[in-house]
C-alpha cells in the first residue's frame, strides 16, 4: 500500500515524517505534499482530486489533513468530501454509508487541535 498525504503546511509534513514510519513500519510507503496554507490546499483540492482520480492505483490511498482553525467542522468536512466525490473518488465516509464491500480511496481528517499540539 502507498499513502499520499495532502497537508496544509510544512509543519504538518515535519510531524508526519516522524509519526507515519512509527505507525506504518515497513508495511506501506508514503509521500507527503505540503501546501502553503489551509486556503491554498482547499482551493487546489478539487483539481488535485481530479488528477488522482484519472490514474489512482488500487493500492494507493489519499489522506487529506487540515486543521480546524475555528472553522465550522461540518462545512469543512463537506468541502473535503465533495472535492473527492466530484472527482469520482470514494471517501471513507461514503464507504461507511454504502455496503461493507466498498473500498475507500480518500480519508479526510480534521485536526481539531493544531497538529503541532499533538506533540505536547
Amino acid at each position: 500500500m502507498h499513502i499520499v498525504f495532502l497537508v496544509e503546511e510544512l509543519s504538518a509534513e515535519a510531524a508526519l515524517l516522524n509519526l507515519v514510519p512509527k505507525i506504518l513500519g515497513a508495511s506501506a510507503s508514503f509521500e507527503i505534499h505540503p501546501y502553503q496554507c489551509k486556503n491554498d490546499l482547499l482551493s487546489k483540492l478539487p483539481q488535485v482530486m481530479r488528477a488522482y482520480a484519472k490514474s489512482l492505483p488500487d493500492d494507493w490511498r489519499i489522506v487529506v489533513l487540515v486543521d480546524e482553525d475555528r472553522s465550522n467542522c461540518i462545512s469543512l468536512k463537506d468541502r473535503l468530501e465533495n472535492a473527492a466525490k466530484d472527482a469520482g473518488l470514494i471517501t471513507h465516509t461514503m464507504s461507511d454509508k454504502a455496503s461493507s464491500c466498498s473500498r475507500f480511496q480518500v480519508l479526510n481528517r480534521i485536526a481539531v487541535e493544531e497538529l503541532e499540539a499533538w506533540f505536547f
